[in-house]
């Protein structure tokens, strides 16, 4: 999921911090062009034993089945599994979805109560920090944790690092440490799917002409964010470069009036920046966003000016109740659906298997991440998930079957004759 980053430690060192913790932690056991491959890559851990079941990213299911079959690498492991999410603001999902679940997937998988333990860092950096030097206290042999920003995310690597501690960076990547995994869905498949829903639906609503404004996310602080971009402008322009210059054709006629950045994913910000370029630009008639937060900016602003159903595209990703309900009154094309328990299960077996000293089978860790280009870091391991459209058509049997948009919600917002159009009851 997309989201906005704090930097409250900015202007912290590490080294600083390390001696801080150094005595509480003496007793524990020893952005702006990031790229994927598809290529394995296998653990920088030495394998104690032959793994006792050869999970991939597509074993998982929302009944958790493949979780059981984890019980003897859980049983072979030790430490503590420490899992620190970002905050509880920024999307509902740390509490509604990613908490619940992966505590399923522990309990699934043979964790007692005392093998994991799961907190939140309230959007506080300071905090994502001390609850990792505090779960390395307990005798955590793994961390999972989703990197509020890059400052704070270098800075538990290396703290990880330091203490012998193996790291999976969970839906965001940061690109410094050792020992350091990457879990989440394919980003930049994820602006493939965008890219391909915006056309796909500039057809559809018979958009002549197309000038295009495109609303990048906060590339200033989120390397996924430009790995949606790399992503959707290589399906409508086929260039990887972002953002692009304005003027920019493809081969069906589109016409690129503007393309900026939202600096930090403000919605706020995006609204005003989309605001300034439909007035100075109204010949503007399709748009691609990199969210639905952005989104709901646009459409707004297109609402405000009197623009009705299937006039001007937008795209978005995370599959918000206030997405679908905009792809059902064709306001927005559709979403990018990432099901949360899939990234959840995937996570708790990476963990299992870096817990018990083995290496996670191939299929698990099935590609690798790279810094921005220039930046400092090194490639990763990477265990990406398959993200998927969702429109009118599909909204029934991906969202709504997995309970991730509320029924009820969803038809009160819309009309239960529209539901009942999209085959949702």
């Amino acid at each position: 999921m997309t989201r906005r980053r704090s930097s409250v430690l900015a202007g912290v060192s590490l080294a600083a911090v390390l001696a801080l913790l150094g005595t509480a932690c003496s007793s524990s056991k020893n952005a702006t062009n990031p790229t994927t491959t598809s290529a394995p890559a296998s653990s920088s851990s030495s394998s104690t034993s032959a793994p006792a079941a050869s999970l991939s990213v597509s074993s998982f299911d929302s009944n958790f089945s493949a979780m059981s079959q984890l019980s003897s690498v859980t049983s072979a492991g030790h430490g503590l599994v420490g899992v620190i999410l970002p905050d509880t603001t920024s999307s509902t999902r740390y509490v509604d979805f990613d908490a619940p679940y992966l505590k399923k997937a522990f309990q699934m998988a043979g964790y007692s109560s005392s093998d994991f333990k799961i907190d939140n860092a309230q959007g506080v950096d300071a905090n994502e920090l001390s609850l990792a030097q505090a779960d390395i206290s307990l005798g955590a042999t793994v961390l999972v944790f989703d990197p509020l920003d890059s400052t704070v995310g270098g800075q538990v690597q290396q703290l990880a690092a330091s203490h012998g501690v193996k790291l999976i960076s969970y839906d965001r990547a940061t690109f410094e440490g050792t020992n350091t995994y990457y879990v989440s869905f394919d980003n930049f498949k994820v602006g493939q799917l965008i890219g391909q829903g915006f056309m796909t639906c500039v057809s559809d609503w018979g958009v002549s002409s197309p000038k295009v404004f495109t609303l990048n996310g906060g590339e200033d602080t989120d390397p996924n964010a430009v790995s949606f971009a790399q992503g959707y402008n290589s399906v409508i322009w086929g260039k990887k470069a972002t953002p692009l210059t304005a003027g920019a054709t493809n081969s069906q006629g589109y016409t690129l009036v503007g393309d900026q950045i939202t600096p930090g994913w403000t919605n706020s910000t995006g609204q005003t920046i989309f605001q300034q370029q439909y007035t100075a630009h109204p010949e503007i008639n399709a748009t691609v966003e990199a969210n639905d937060g952005l989104a709901n900016a646009v459409i707004q602003v297109l609402k405000s000016k009197g623009v009705g159903p299937k006039k001007v595209p937008t795209t978005g990703q995370d599959a918000t109740l206030q997405g679908m309900q905009w792809v059902l009154q064709g306001y927005q094309c559709g979403s990018v659906y990432k099901a949360v328990y899939l990234e959840a299960q995937d996570a708790v077996a990476l963990a299992t298997y870096l817990r018990a000293g083995q290496t996670p089978p191939a299929g698990l860790v099935n590609s690798t991440t790279s810094p921005p280009s220039g930046k400092p870091g090194s490639t990763q391991p990477a265990s990406l998930l398959t993200p998927v459209w969702v429109n009118a058509a599909n909204m029934e049997a991906t969202v709504i079957k997995d309970q991730f948009i509320s029924v009820s919600a969803l038809c009160a917002a819309v009309g239960a004759s529209v539901c009942t159009a999209a085959g949702i009851s």
